[in-house]
């Protein structure tokens, strides 16, 4: 029988995989999580050592896919998404540096965008449905969703980015498509974006267009990005051997993914969720007090920029408690075990600039911004607890040449540009601009859906 997804605002009825998917958003608001997270053995993972990125893909995903997918076909899916590097390279002894940063736009989110193009097209083909992604963007998720579901048929593809706050190639990598992609730049801040987007589901207005997303409030961008934890764990570590992980932090969906593998059974012995100076999550961490940040506030690391983290909902969930879209504290988690599991910390900009040169000058290896968060978090733990034997991954969420003025700045020269990034760059922008209020975005939605 299917695995079944629930919403974290506990108000909307269980869906399987393809429906909590194609919704993106529950009716109430909620965000999707499994009922249950499905196991993998010891036998499972330690397999997983002698086997390529994909056939891992595959069998973790097929955990969640079982009578949604057939196996052959979702094989087959993995092996076309994932035909790309995971390189991990050695900082030292027994600390790694995972580059997510080889997919088409250079950016970990291609690891869940080319998979849940995939599966929508699939779905939406099967059902004779059409669909519209809408999508707010901090910087990354834009371009690697904009890039995998570009000409899938039967999706409209619309995208919203903060247009002061993403750097130029990060722009670019999105505004060049067309076809059934647009993107809209909106005079605000990221959290705008995202209010926007899900005002947008929930406004009876708009109930004539199906409406989904593909930001991390879509379970289908969680569970892909699982898969990369288990992959690093099996590389850099003994089979059963708990892994130290350090994730730059914005939305949450990165950190949450390795909560993911974790609950299905990969040992892991801290998860370091480091913010910027958006530091919400760490002060609650330490206080059992949520209060967001509005508006956020504006980080070298941009893609983080991020005042009220959607995924904070699932990751207190996990932990038995509840919390709404809003960020109100229904339930309070069991703040003593997230502690155990998880640490946090805030880096500031001159601490992220002082981490790439730290990084660069120390180990002869290039960070960008988000990665120098992660660094400098793990300092920060391991001034704390110390990491002893443990392996330890830091991630690297961005190709450092998407950043090239705040790279050269502090190491003196600019990155080389990756080919999948070089043919974009060459090509002329195209799209709309808006203010940050909902009205005229809901306007814009009705006008593009005319007819």
């Amino acid at each position: 029988m299917a695995l079944l997804f629930h919403s974290t605002n506990g108000q909307s009825p269980a869906v399987n995989l393809r429906e909590a998917l194609l919704l993106g958003l529950a009716p109430d608001r909620g965000l999707y999580l499994p009922e249950r997270f499905p196991k993998l053995s010891f036998e499972e993972m330690a397999a997983f050592a002698k086997l390529p990125y994909h056939e891992i893909a595959f069998r973790v995903l097929s955990k969640f896919t079982e009578d949604i997918i057939p196996d052959a076909d979702l094989s087959a899916m993995c092996r076309s998404a994932y035909n790309f590097p995971v390189p991990l390279e050695i900082v030292n002894v027994r600390v790694f540096l995972m580059r997510l940063d080889q997919g088409p736009t250079a950016s970990f989110k291609d690891f869940a965008a080319q998979m849940m193009a995939r599966m929508f097209g699939r779905f939406l083909k099967e059902d004779g449905r059409q669909v519209t992604i809408l999508t707010a963007t901090s910087g990354d998720t834009g371009a690697a969703v904009a890039h995998a579901f570009h000409k899938i048929p039967g999706v409209r593809v619309i995208v919203l980015f903060p247009a002061a706050e993403v750097s130029e190639s990060q722009r670019k990598l999105m505004t060049v498509l067309k076809d059934n992609v647009r993107t809209v730049a909106v005079d605000g801040k990221f959290d705008d974006c995202q209010a926007m987007v899900k005002q947008a589901f929930a406004d009876p207005a708009l109930k004539h267009i199906p409406l989904s997303s593909a930001n991390s409030i879509n379970i289908g961008r969680l569970l892909p990005q699982s898969v990369y934890y288990f992959y690093a764990a099996s590389r850099v570590a003994q089979a059963g051997e708990p892994v130290v992980f350090s994730i730059p932090s914005g939305n949450f969906g990165d950190m949450m993914g390795a909560v993911v593998a974790r609950e299905m059974g990969l040992p892991v012995r801290k998860i370091i969720a480091s913010v910027n100076d958006n530091d919400a999550f760490p002060k609650f961490l330490a206080s059992g007090s949520y209060e967001k940040i509005s508006p956020s506030r504006n980080s070298l690391s941009n893609a983080m920029n991020v005042g009220h983290p959607s995924n904070l909902a699932r990751l207190v969930a996990v932990y038995g408690g509840q919390m709404d879209e809003t960020g109100q504290l229904i339930k309070l988690p069991y703040l003593n075990a997230m502690r155990r599991d998880v640490f946090s910390t805030s880096i500031s900009d001159a601490r992220t600039v002082s981490g790439v040169r730290e990084f660069w000058n120390n180990f002869q290896l290039l960070l960008e911004p988000h990665g120098a968060v992660a660094w400098q978090g793990f300092q920060d733990w391991t001034a704390v607890e110390p990491l002893g034997n443990s392996p330890a991954v830091l991630v690297e969420t961005a190709n450092p040449a998407k950043f090239p003025e705040e790279v050269e700045k502090v190491v003196g020269w600019a990155p080389d540009v990756p080919t999948n990034m070089l043919a974009s760059l060459r090509l002329p922008e195209d799209f709309d601009r808006m203010d940050a209020e909902y009205s005229t975005f809901r306007d814009y939605l009705i006008e593009r859906h005319k007819g």
